[in-house]
């Protein structure tokens, strides 16, 4: 199994009393509760993640959430197995199985080609109602470097439920807490929901105080009195649809993190009506555009900050700000 390379001796959100095992493209690596599979694999000294469609480039981890473009993964093996999921969204847990999408190595010959395939030539060559357009077709979706959906019956279990609420509240920082709180106090019903595993959005990798108290401490009795009061805390629950008339959907992991076959409700469906929305969702850092700007130990800055606030991970040993 591989040493942890780029782990910070201390600090962090993350459990050192429960160390985890994982499997990366087929190598033994290891990792602690509350890690990601992104923060695991950077602890580990892997910077390579991915290969680009067109030229078989390699790719690194970039972001830290939703925004990360190359750390696509597949995770599981056979029927239960998810296709193109971010490594950054994927909690790790022991035993978890996880794999790039194969790149043919003559991809990266065409690199040498480059200045004859620009953005798009692939439509102009081989579409425009050519016949030989089906053939091309499966190569070129071959090449794509996404993740294949597995053939067989899929043995797990989803659901679905209705929810109603006064206050719907999409993402639990400082600001969707704030709101939270302020709904809950004054007798509304309040569904918090928010995509990760933990509660709490910027304020898990901050280290500015909230008035006279540390953001953590803040974030703990935060969510302990929304509890008090009743409110509904959904993790690992992704709002994806803003309806007519109040009407919300999203989809909640149950169980990708401590999977079992069977069991009853691994994803559940919520629908829910609420009277009122706040969206707290965040910001996501733009990056600068520059020359190769899409090769490894390239990253965010925000990124950066919170591998090593959140999850006590150095994304590198030099740095270069810009």
């Amino acid at each position: 199994m591989a040493a942890e390379q780029g782990r910070l001796p201390a600090g962090g959100r993350i459990d050192r009393s429960r160390p985890l095992e994982f499997r990366f493209d087929g190598q033994a690596f290891n990792g602690f509760a509350g890690d990601t599979l992104a923060s695991a694999l950077l602890a580990n000294g892997v910077d390579v993640v991915a290969r680009s469609f067109k030229f078989g480039r390699r790719r690194g981890i970039v972001g830290v959430g939703a925004e990360e473009p190359n750390a696509i993964v597949t995770v599981g093996d056979g029927p239960g197995s998810t296709p193109n999921l971010r490594a950054t969204q994927v909690v790790l847990h022991d035993g978890l199985i996880a794999h790039t999408s194969r790149s043919h190595p003559l991809k990266r010959l065409a690199g040498l080609a480059a200045r004859l395939m620009p953005a798009g030539f692939y439509y102009k060559t081989f579409m425009g109602g050519r016949p030989g357009w089906p053939f091309w077709e499966h190569i070129l979706r071959s090449a794509a470097g996404l993740g294949e959906v597995p053939a067989e019956a899929d043995q797990d279990v989803y659901d679905h439920v209705n929810q109603h609420a006064d206050v719907l509240v999409v993402g639990s920082g400082p600001a969707g807490l704030a709101a939270a709180l302020e709904a809950a106090r004054a007798g509304a019903r309040v569904l918090l929901a928010d995509e990760q595993a933990e509660l709490g959005g910027s304020l898990l990798a901050s280290t500015t105080a909230i008035g006279d108290n540390d953001p953590g401490r803040w974030l703990a009795d935060a969510l302990a009195e929304l509890e008090s009061l009743g409110a509904v805390l959904l993790p690992r629950t992704t709002v994806f649809g803003c309806h007519d008339h109040g009407f919300y959907t999203a989809l909640e992991t149950r169980f990708d993190h401590a999977p079992a076959v069977g069991q009853a409700g691994r994803q559940r469906l919520h629908r829910i009506r609420a009277r009122q929305t706040v969206l707290a969702t965040g910001a996501v850092e733009r990056p600068v555009v520059f020359a190769n700007n899409d090769l490894p130990g390239v990253m965010l800055a925000s990124a950066v900050r919170t591998y090593v606030n959140r999850y006590s991970v150095a994304a590198g040993s030099r740095l270069l700000l810009f």
